[in-house]
């Protein structure tokens, strides 16, 4: 149960491992948040990038209430896994979390943030609305040509 590793739901006075327990909640946020896994009890060695992917944002929707740092979390995706990675990203914020994604891939940054906070060379210099910024003001800031 990749869902509740190092977190293991218990039952009994002998606290077994309640795996039908685990494999239920786990298929039930799988449904909800549309991600596409044959089976909860898959191991992540037999998951592809993406389903990895999206089981750790599963995770973190299942585990986390306040904040998610992901940082590039589609870095080492194709274009089908990335753009279902994204849709999870969204899902995750709709359901009210807050997400401080790290990417070096603008398009990206543009489609998911709502901000963004330009760093270079570990200082911040420069934070912008999404909606009211352009990719050529953060390339700017993002080069020192601003």
């Amino acid at each position: 149960m990749n869902l509740f590793l190092g977190r293991e739901l218990a039952k009994g006075p002998l606290r077994r491992l309640d795996r039908e327990g685990m494999a239920a909640q786990t298929q039930t946020l799988f449904d909800e948040l549309d991600v596409r896994i044959d089976s909860p009890t898959k191991t992540a060695r037999d998951l592809s990038g993406g389903q990895r992917q999206a089981v750790a944002i599963a995770r973190a929707v299942h585990w986390v209430e306040r904040l998610v740092l992901m940082d590039e979390p589609t870095a080492a995706l194709g274009v089908a896994e990335t753009l279902r990675v994204e849709e999870l990203i969204r899902r995750m914020r709709d359901r009210g979390r807050a997400i401080l994604l790290v990417s070096h891939s603008l398009d990206q940054v543009f489609r998911l943030a709502d901000w963004i906070c330009v760093l270079r060379r570990g200082t911040q210099v420069g934070i912008r609305r999404t909606s009211e910024t352009t990719g050529d003001e953060i390339v700017a800031m993002i080069t020192g040509l601003r």
